[in-house]
């Protein structure tokens, strides 16, 4: 990091910080800003521990995994410089508020009370529109007006570093400048490609681009950070020069800038668009049905070219935005109706984090969804990181739900996995969805047995697609075979807990099997195998009678189901009850409902209920799952909790699925921006 980006931090966050912005709805521990994908996912440090609060001024974005991602917005006044984004050195605006909603994070700024700036980072969500959906870019706009009634000239600069190239600071990167379509931009990449291979989590290969509108007033400039930034500070504009000097990222750290003359501003408001993304031709290696072989990034289909998707993507800006405020307005209209403004703080928090872990790619006619675990191990299309995720594909698209799960039953349909259970991950590293030919992924078989059946039957109710029922059914049918041999009596193995530990006799996983038995029935019906169907349902039925003899402690004040069986000063979260209430089993007795709705808020912390009795951490996912199946003052308490904590919690990374009840701190695992969070969407799908 440059030294004097460290010796102006101080200063810089006392500036920041006396600010008094408001944030709507909360302070979340981090503000997304540009994240669209595992590899274009930049933040805002917002926490009250090591950040500046929420404060775009004054500190350096940074990619999920914490390292800078080096973007610099400054304005010139009348001849003064301040800071609006990270940390230049100039003096910093006045941010007076921030707001985000399910696509968008709004900053509005004050400049000496002679300008309002309002800043605002545009990720597009169009799950029903794939051509939009597939391309890895996102906006940034900046609209000023004159506060005072009086007309200031005002220039407008903003830049990238290398940062966002490589994850190996010491990699040479290499650059270009150019325009198309009337669209200037800067190319920016690794010299030397690493196709399919990560450094500290971000892509070793791609391109690149910053780019925003060719005009007469617009200038541009690549070189050292200080005299690309010192040219705008002096003289309100950039040199139109390009740097060749093609160098290591941290060397006189290379940066890309624009300045933007807008001129005489008065209380009409004038704006700048700017435009960022990624291209990658092929983004996947995937061991499908075929050969091992790359998949290309699903834009491909609908562009001849980067450059051609680089200017549809920029001058898309008014559609892009019509569609995402329409898509923010379904999100916060049902999530206000569903459980009030405290789940529209968890809800529209959750989109971005969740939709950034993936990438669409393939082609028109054969087309994938793929998804990284990001942060716990970097797996890929994880069968237990879709299920906590699976409530907000089938709220936006149950398409999406149907893309993520094709890769696992390609896979094993072309018998490349050696077990009789579900796998449970396509691949130990993204980008490479390889597979596990020789059976060593991680073991977790009634887990994932049970999430495959329940999350196939749930795409196939919702997209009303009997036809994938068909097509999957020996494979399912495999699956269940399994779970009927363990349900009733799981032997000692993780569930998608795992960092709890392992365990015989899980309560909560002996129920999740049981409910993909009963799913079997009803895709065994839907498909013409009627006795299959009454061979499950009998089977499903009879163990959820034994389950609670098992699982529940009715001597307990107040009774409630077990954290593992015959441990009666046990409990835990009984998440896994949604799926039986989401699919319509009617499996399981409403008493059981009832009763774990009575008992939460007897154990409930500060910050939500506890994941079980072996620790004070919950994961917020699961409370999601859980509130959507209690009832009335239980769920308000569920959704109040967690909402509270997002704007309590000292953490500052992307939003953490797991979280101590009590400091409201991290547990000892830390997880961030992982797209489990989806799961927020569950009270949605049961209303």
């Amino acid at each position: 990091m440059q030294l004097y980006r460290l010796g102006l931090l101080v200063a810089s966050l006392v500036t920041s910080i006396g600010a008094q912005s408001t944030f709507t709805p909360a302070r979340p521990p981090a503000i997304p800003l540009a994240v669209r994908s595992p590899y274009l996912s930049t933040w805002l440090d917002a926490g009250s521990d090591g950040g500046n609060g929420g404060y775009l001024a004054g500190q350096w974005p940074v990619f999920w995994q914490n390292q800078v991602t080096g973007w610099t917005g400054m304005i010139r006044v009348d001849g003064n410089v301040y800071t609006w984004m990270g940390l230049p050195g100039s003096k910093t605006v006045n941010q007076t508020a921030y707001e985000y909603t399910s696509t968008k994070s709004i900053f509005t700024m004050n400049v000496e009370n002679k300008l309002e700036m309002n800043i605002t980072f545009l990720s597009p969500i169009t799950p029903d529109d794939f051509k939009r959906q597939s391309l890895v870019f996102s906006y940034l706009n900046v609209e000023v007006s004159s506060l005072d009634g009086q007309e200031h000239d005002v220039q407008v600069y903003a830049d990238i570093s290398a940062e966002w190239v490589s994850g190996d600071r010491n990699t040479i990167a290499e650059w270009d400048y150019d325009t198309i379509d009337g669209v200037a931009y800067h190319k920016v990449y690794r010299q030397t490609q690493l196709a399919f291979s990560q450094n500290n989590e971000q892509g070793e290969w791609g391109n690149w681009y910053w780019a925003t509108d060719d005009s007469d007033s617009m200038t541009h400039q690549s070189g050292a950070d200080t005299v690309v930034r010192g040219e705008f500070a002096t003289n309100g504009k950039l040199t139109n020069n390009g740097d060749t000097n093609f160098r290591a990222i941290s060397s006189t750290w290379p940066v890309f800038g624009f300045s933007s003359d807008l001129g005489s501003v008065s209380s009409s408001p004038v704006s700048t668009l700017f435009s960022l993304g990624l291209t990658q031709d092929e983004a996947i290696q995937f061991e499908g049905a075929s050969a091992y072989s790359p998949v290309p990034s699903l834009w491909k289909s609908y562009f001849d070219t980067e450059l051609d998707a680089l200017s549809f993507f920029h001058k898309d800006y008014s559609q892009s935005s019509e569609l995402t405020t329409s898509f923010d307005n379904r999100v916060a209209e049902d999530s206000i109706a569903t459980a009030g403004q405290d789940y529209l703080t968890i809800t529209s928090l959750s989109v971005r984090q969740a939709f950034g872990a993936t990438q669409l790619c393939g082609t028109e006619d054969k087309m994938y969804l793929f998804l990284k675990e990001i942060s716990s191990d970097g797996n890929m299309n994880t069968v237990d990181v879709i299920f906590p995720a699976y409530p907000i594909f089938l709220y936006t698209n149950p398409a999406l739900l149907r893309l993520v799960l094709d890769p696992l039953f390609e896979n094993q349909e072309a018998k490349k996995y050696p077990h009789d259970y579900s796998m449970h991950d396509m691949g130990s590293s993204y980008p490479n969805a390889t597979g596990h030919s020789d059976g060593s992924d991680e073991k977790m078989p009634l887990e994932e047995c049970g999430d495959m059946l329940i999350m196939t039957l749930a795409y196939a109710q919702k997209a009303g697609d009997t036809d994938y029922l068909n097509l999957h059914y020996d494979l399912l049918k495999q699956w269940t075979s399994y779970l009927v041999e363990d349900s009733l009596y799981p032997a000692n193995q993780i569930s998608t807990d795992d960092f709890a530990g392992s365990l015989a006799n899980q309560t909560n996983l002996a129920l999740k099997g049981m409910i993909g038995i009963q799913a079997m029935a009803v895709i065994a019906n839907q498909t013409g195998h009627s006795d299959d169907a009454a061979n499950y349902s009998s089977i499903a039925h009879d163990y959820i009678t034994q389950w609670q003899e098992l699982a529940i402690a009715k001597d307990a004040s107040p009774p409630r189901t077990t954290l593992s069986y015959g441990d009666s000063t046990s409990h835990g979260l009984l998440y896994n009850l949604f799926a039986d209430a989401q699919l319509g089993l009617d499996l399981v007795p409403q008493s059981v409902y009832q009763m774990q709705s009575d008992f939460y808020p007897t154990v409930a912390n500060k910050y939500g209920v506890p994941l079980d009795t072996r620790h004070t951490y919950t994961k917020g996912d699961w409370e999601c799952f859980t509130a959507a199946i209690t009832s009335g003052d239980t769920r308000t308490m569920f959704i109040k909790d967690l909402a509270t904590w997002i704007n309590e919690t000292p953490t500052n990374r992307p939003l953490t699925d797991l979280y101590d009840t009590v400091s409201g701190n991290y547990p000892q695992n830390t997880f961030v921006a992982r797209p489990v969070i989806g799961g927020s969407f569950a009270p949605l799908l049961i209303r």
